[in-house]
């Protein structure tokens, strides 16, 4: 099988790492790629926006298969445009997409379908905004309707901080995405990310996942696109996921079906575990980054053909195979980030891989021969251990072999399943 893979970011990086391992593969290519995807398939020079440029692309190269990374060419529906040609694509159709590229939509259809999320409302205008905010008080969630690069959602502690997040929003902070706002209610409990595959009809359940969202220790600062993740979540037990599949995935899988729009792809549904159960905090169409890394390192099957079943219809009966043992990723990210920070500064080094060890690119290229530092997050160093507290240990040894001056990282990731652990 030829295998097209759209992204550049380290979630990419751990799909064509793991593709890569696949005795169904005969080549890979992906756009636009980063250095550590080139180290497992060829790199090609497309504009990924260009959608008929990727659909070129696939006839002249005989592609069998297109896998979409990030969530950006889904919305602005390059899946669609695929399938129209008969290429088989992973990934939802732009009406599917909708998702995750509009909070209102995913709100308004758990209303409909009774799947548990916080009460909401949603906006065009910032006055009648700040006066239901006022009204409700705070702690309270504003998330800019689109696509933001995970940079759109505040949760505000203070009325105050909530405020200034709608004028964020309605002054262009967020560009289109903050034309319309969701204001919704703030869930008290321990986050989860949970994963599934889904042909329109079949889901097929992946693995679970925690990711740190502040960009400081202790969960402190600014919410970012995630400072590193471990998987399995303590907190998605049994019971947990079996609630989840009933209570919010197969309601949606049905809503989006009788709707018109059948999902493919992966759910990523990001999850408050509260006092009451699983309810639903927001829907992602691709794989979580830095969530992927960790559950790439944990899958035994061949992803291939998972991803190809997913796209074509053909889930029913597959299975998925992990390993027991837990991951752990860190996140390297640029000084500054997630606010300024300066780009193009150089990687002098990294540490060996190994069986239970990888250093996954996120922003990086190669400028005069030299590793460089493009992006805010930038590395994911990621690791195996018997339980999360190893994974932790054994991925902060491996960190200490990156030399990189303008680089930093959260020192605590993984604290809430180590605290179990020790308990």
């Amino acid at each position: 099988m030829k295998v097209l893979l759209i992204g550049s970011g380290g979630r990419e990086h751990a799909l064509a790492w793991k593709i890569a391992q696949s005795p169904k593969l005969t080549a890979l290519y992906a756009a636009p790629g980063n250095p550590g995807i080139a180290e497992e398939a060829t790199i090609v020079g497309l504009d990924t926006e260009n959608h008929s440029a990727v659909l070129d692309f696939c006839r002249e190269r005989a592609i069998d298969f297109v896998v979409v990374g990030p969530e950006a060419p889904l919305v602005a529906g390059l899946a669609d445009v695929l399938r129209a040609a008969n290429i088989p694509v992973f990934g939802p159709s732009a009406a599917a997409a909708q998702l995750e590229g509009s909070k209102g939509f995913t709100k308004d259809l758990c209303a409909r379908y009774g799947i548990p999320t916080g009460a909401y409302k949603r906006f065009t205008a910032a006055e009648p905004a700040k006066a239901y905010i006022r009204e409700q008080g705070a702690p309270i969630v504003i998330k800019a309707d689109g696509l933001a690069a995970g940079k759109g959602v505040t949760v505000a502690m203070t009325l105050e901080e909530a405020l200034a997040a709608i004028d964020d929003c309605f002054a262009g902070a967020f560009g289109s995405a903050g034309a319309e706002v969701v204001v919704e209610a703030y869930l008290d409990g321990e986050e989860a990310s949970f994963f599934c595959l889904c042909d329109g009809e079949t889901v097929l359940p992946l693995g679970s996942a925690q990711d740190h969202k502040r960009v400081g220790d202790g969960d402190t600062g600014p919410n970012t696109g995630g400072m590193g993740a471990y998987s399995p979540a303590p907190v998605m037990t049994q019971e947990m996921v079996e609630r989840t599949m009933k209570e919010i995935i197969e309601p949606t899988v049905r809503g989006m079906a009788e709707s018109g729009h059948p999902f493919t792809g992966v759910f990523f549904a990001g999850l408050m575990i509260t006092e009451k159960g699983p309810e639903l905090i927001e829907y992602n169409v691709r794989f979580g980054d830095p969530e992927c890394q960790v559950l790439m390192m944990r899958l035994t099957s061949d992803l291939l053909p998972l991803l190809y079943a997913a796209a074509t219809g053909a889930l029913d009966g597959l299975k998925a195979e992990w390993r027991d043992e837990a991951a752990l990723t860190v996140v390297i990210a640029s000084r500054g980030y997630p606010g300024t920070y300066e780009k193009n500064t150089p990687i002098d080094s990294l540490p060996e891989a190994s069986a239970r060890t990888k250093v996954f690119h996120a922003g990086t290229a190669m400028q005069d021969g030299r590793l460089v530092a493009t992006g805010g997050r930038v590395l994911n160093v990621t690791a195996m251990g018997r339980t999360v507290g190893e994974a932790k240990n054994a991925a902060y040894a491996a960190l200490k072999g990156v030399s990189w001056e303008n680089g930093f990282c959260r020192a605590d990731i993984g604290w809430r399943a180590v605290e179990r652990e020790t308990t």
